[in-house]
C-alpha cells in the first residue's frame, strides 16, 4: 500500500491529507502548501522525531507511516499582499503589445492542421538568445520569384515568426509553413481526408538547423577574415568527436584515429538505459562491422569514441522511435529515460579537452562554495534580516574559450528546452515545447502558455502515456563574475 489518509498538525489547526509515497516528498510539501499558505522552502515537516527530506524518502519512516498518520509542520506563511493602488486593467482591453509584456510569458503560436512539430520546434529554439539576435541581424526578404532561395526564405520566415514574437501573445507561422513545405515537400503530406500529417519533430528540427547552418553567418571579429567562413550553428551547435577504431578479432592492427563533426548527439534506449548520462556514454562505445584490409573481410571492430569540443548548446535526441514492420509504422519506447536539469559532460571528453576545461570549472566550484559560505553566514546571524539582492545586473564571465566562439569552456550545462511527444508513434500523438523563459519554465502547448515548475519538467522523462522527452536543449552554464574570486592566469 503506498496512498495514506494522513493528518497535517500546524499551530492550532489540523488537515487532512492523501498521501502518496510513490511520489516524492516534494509533492507532499507542495499539498501542504495549498492547504496551509506556507511555501515549501520555509516548511520543516516531522515525523517520528525526523525531518522530511524534498528529493527522497527515509525508508526507516516509510515503514512507520500508515493511515492516520500525524505530521507535525513549522513554518511561517506568507503575508498577505497589498491591495494594489492603481486602477486595474482588464486583459480585454489591452493591445497585444501590452499583453505580451503585462504577461511576461513567451507567445503562443497557432496550430495550422497537425503542425504541433514546428511550433514545439520552434519554442525550443527560441531559447538561444545569441541565435535571435543573429537572425535580427540577417539581411532580406522573400524571394517569392524567379531567384527563389529556399533556404533563405525559411531563414527570413523564422527571423520574421521571432520578431512577431516579442510584441504578440499569439503568432500563426504560416510563411514559415509554407516555405518548409517548398523545400521539404515530405512536410506537405496529407490523410486520406485531405488535411496536413503529424510530422516528426526531431526531422523538423534537423532541417532547420541545416538551413540555418547555411545560412546565418557569424560577423567578423576583430577584422579576422577566418571569422567570415564560420556560421553560427557551426560555432553554437556543433561538437567534435575523436573517435578510435580498435579491431577486435585481430589486437595487431593498429588502431585507427578519425574526428567527426556532430551538431546533436543520441540517446539510444534500451533496457539497460535508465539515465540520459549512461545513455550518451552507451552511444559513444558502440561495436560496428567493417572491412578489414588485413584481414581482407568484414571484422568486428570496437569503435570508442571522446568529444574534443563541445558546444555552447548541446541538443540530445532520445531515439524514442523504431519502424515496426508489422504496423508499418514508427512505434514508440515509452521507456523512462531520468535527466537532470543540468548536466556535466566532462567524463565524456578527451583528456586535451578535460585538461582546458580545467581553469572555468575551477571557477564555477569556487562561486559555488562561496554561495554556500555566504547562505551559512546569513543562516547565523538570527537577529538579522538575510542580505537582499540589489538587482544590479550581473556580471559573467565568457562561456566561450578565447578562440573559439560559440564553444563550451566549462563542460557545464543547464536545460533551456524540452521537446516532449504524447502518443503512440512519430506519425501521430502532439508535440509540445517547454521552454525556460526569464528564469521561469513555461509549458508551450501551441497558443496555450502555461508556468510550469521544475518538477513538472522532471516528470517529462517518460515511462507512461504522458508527454515525454524527445528532445533536450542544454545550453551553457553561466559562472558569476565576483569581487573576491581572482582571475585565473590565461582566462
Amino acid at each position: 500500500m503506498s496512498t495514506f489518509n494522513v493528518k497535517i498538525k500546524w499551530n492550532k489547526e489540523t488537515y487532512d491529507l492523501e498521501l502518496d509515497t510513490n511520489e516524492p516528498p516534494s509533492v507532499f510539501k507542495a499539498q501542504i502548501f495549498a492547504l496551509t499558505g506556507v511555501t515549501t522552502d520555509r516548511q520543516k515537516v516531522m515525523f517520528k522525531g525526523g525531518v522530511i527530506k524534498d528529493d527522497e524518502w527515509n525508508s526507516t519512516m516509510l515503514k512507520s507511516i500508515k493511515n492516520g498518520a500525524t505530521f507535525l509542520m513549522m513554518g511561517t506563511a506568507d503575508e498577505l499582499p497589498v491591495e494594489p493602488q492603481q486602477k486595474n486593467v482588464f486583459i480585454e482591453d489591452m493591445t497585444e503589445k501590452e499583453l505580451a509584456e503585462v504577461l511576461d510569458q513567451p507567445s503562443g503560436l497557432i496550430n495550422l492542421g497537425n503542425t504541433c512539430y514546428l511550433n514545439a520546434t520552434i519554442q525550443s529554439l527560441s531559447t538561444v538568445p545569441e541565435m535571435k539576435e543573429c537572425l535580427k541581424k540577417y539581411k532580406g526578404s522573400l524571394t517569392l520569384n524567379e531567384s527563389f532561395d529556399g533556404a533563405h526564405d525559411i531563414v527570413v520566415s523564422l527571423r520574421d515568426v521571432y520578431n512577431k514574437m516579442e510584441t504578440s501573445s499569439t503568432v500563426m507561422p504560416v510563411l514559415l509553413l509554407e516555405m518548409l513545405h517548398i523545400m521539404f515537400p515530405q512536410f506537405s503530406e496529407k490523410t486520406e481526408n485531405g488535411q496536413l500529417a503529424q510530422q516528426d519533430a526531431n526531422e523538423c528540427w534537423s532541417e532547420l538547423i541545416k538551413v540555418l547552418q547555411q545560412k546565418l553567418k557569424i560577423e567578423p571579429i576583430g577584422g579576422d577574415a577566418a571569422t567570415n567562413s564560420r556560421n553560427f550553428i557551426t560555432q553554437y551547435f556543433g561538437g567534435t568527436l575523436q573517435a578510435t577504431m580498435k579491431c577486435i578479432e585481430d589486437e595487431s592492427e593498429e588502431p585507427t584515429v578519425s574526428n567527426e563533426n556532430f551538431l546533436q548527439l543520441s540517446c539510444f534506449i534500451s533496457q539497460d538505459v535508465k539515465y540520459l548520462q549512461t545513455g550518451l556514454r552507451l552511444r559513444l562505445e558502440e561495436e560496428i562491422n567493417k572491412y578489414s584490409t588485413k584481414l581482407d573481410r568484414d571484422a568486428r571492430y570496437l569503435k570508442t569514441s571522446k568529444i574534443s569540443r563541445l558546444p555552447a548548446y548541446l541538443s540530445i535526441n532520445l531515439i524514442r522511435f523504431f519502424y515496426k514492420e508489422k504496423n508499418a509504422i514508427n512505434a514508440k519506447i515509452l521507456k523512462d529515460v531520468k535527466f537532470s536539469l543540468t548536466l556535466d559532460m566532462y567524463e565524456l571528453c578527451t583528456p586535451e579537452l578535460q585538461k582546458k576545461l580545467v581553469p572555468m570549472r575551477q571557477k564555477y566550484k569556487d562561486h559555488e562554495d562561496q554561495k554556500v559560505e555566504k547562505m551559512q553566514q546569513q543562516k547565523s546571524k538570527t537577529s538579522e534580516k538575510p542580505d537582499v539582492e540589489s538587482g544590479e545586473k550581473k556580471d559573467y564571465y565568457n562561456y566561450s574559450f578565447e578562440d573559439d566562439s560559440g564553444s563550451s569552456n566549462t563542460g557545464l550545462y543547464q536545460l533551456y528546452a524540452v521537446l516532449t511527444h504524447k502518443g503512440r508513434s512519430s506519425s501521430s500523438g502532439h508535440y509540445v515545447g517547454w521552454i525556460k523563459h526569464k528564469g521561469k519554465w513555461f509549458k508551450c502547448d501551441d497558443d496555450q502558455v502555461y508556468q510550469v515548475s521544475d518538477e513538472e519538467i522532471l516528470k517529462l522523462s517518460g515511462g507512461g502515456d504522458w508527454h515525454c522527452a524527445y528532445v533536450l536543449l542544454y545550453g551553457p552554464q553561466l559562472i558569476e563574475k565576483c569581487e573576491t574570486l581572482q582571475p585565473t592566469s590565461g582566462q
